[in-house]
């Protein structure tokens, strides 16, 4: 998918036509919708010990593609006379090499269900499931609040006066700051348990809120999207984690879809939100700045909320 993706974006620009342009785009999205579940697929096959490790090793692949993407951009940008017809072209030759991996890949395939057997609990069942329920609301608040904030972030620092390559050199720590944890995520999962670095996460996330709100200086901005990076890692990966962990085999598709439809559901609305928080807070790009940041503080609480009780219930275990 993700290379007709490309070869129709490539055809949009030859063509000069928008929408199929668009078109392409819907493709590559298409794709992007699909590729989330490779961590689940890493976890599926994992003993659950590993499992954290594999899921944060799947998630660090987003640390080579945060090096290499924008050099790949770089060099291939104006290749050809037709802007960025050779980074199109380059999308479906590194997609078409990446195919190849999949002929190395040896995923046991489950087993046809039985006329009458269990299909385990709906999705009702699922989602007021308490441990389900906690790693659902952790993960989208982990995902939408990082969105929520480096989306608004370039507005923000050339809105304060900076310079355009000062907001690129801020995403970059950001996105290094959001993958690079994952080479150890797993480990300190394995040390500490999955709800102390879910907790941990949201912390270092209300940190970021904290050093954006004290100033906009562009150092500011630095250490507030470096954090936001660390605090996605530990949340996202934790609550991943936790999922992960809390279905059965035959729950395995309709809960993890469910999942992904809710957390990116809520990034689709923070992308939006984001914006306009930006642009109808205030009269001065700080004012937006400052409203955006603000808007954390009601979903770090949820999410705070739901692991304290879900810790406070002895009862509950993480189902095998």
């Amino acid at each position: 998918m993700a290379r007709w993706g490309g070869i129709v974006g490539a055809t949009g620009l030859y063509l000069q036509s928008f929408p199929i342009f668009l078109l392409g785009s819907l493709l590559t999205g298409l794709y992007m919708s699909a590729q989330g579940f490779y961590r689940f697929a890493a976890a599926d096959t994992a003993s659950p010990e590993f499992r954290p490790k594999a899921i944060s090793y799947v998630m660090a692949g987003g640390l080579v593609s945060a090096l290499i993407g924008p050099q790949l951009v770089k060099l291939t940008a104006n290749a050809y006379v037709i802007p960025f017809f050779g980074t199109y072209a380059t999308v479906i030759a590194v997609n078409l090499l990446g195919s190849l991996l999949f002929l190395f890949l040896d995923i046991p395939r489950p087993p046809a269900p039985a006329p009458g057997s269990d299909y385990g609990r709906t999705r009702w069942q699922l989602l007021t499931t308490p441990r389900i329920a906690v790693a659902v609301i952790c993960g989208m608040v982990s995902y939408a609040l990082m969105n929520l904030v480096m989306t608004s972030t370039p507005l923000a620092v050339v809105g304060c006066g900076y310079e355009t390559s000062d907001a690129a050199n801020v995403v970059s720590a950001h996105v290094l700051a959001m993958f690079a944890p994952s080479f150890f995520t797993g480990q300190i999962i394995n040390r500490f348990g999955v709800e102390k670095v879910m907790g941990l996460g949201l912390f270092i996330l209300a940190g970021a809120g904290g050093v954006a709100m004290s100033g906009v200086e562009l150092e500011n901005f630095f250490l507030a999207l470096v954090l936001l990076g660390i605090g996605w890692n530990f949340g996202f990966i934790g609550a991943t984690t936790m999922l992960a962990g809390a279905h059965t085999s035959e729950e395995r598709g309709r809960m993890q879809g469910l999942n992904d439809l809710l957390v990116f559901g809520g990034v689709t609305f923070a992308s939006l939100a984001s914006g306009g928080l930006m642009n109808c807070s205030g009269g001065t790009p700080q004012q937006g700045w400052s409203a955006v940041v603000m808007a954390m503080a009601p979903f770090l609480v949820l999410a705070g909320g739901a692991l304290i009780w879900l810790v406070l219930r002895p009862d509950e275990q993480p189902a095998e």
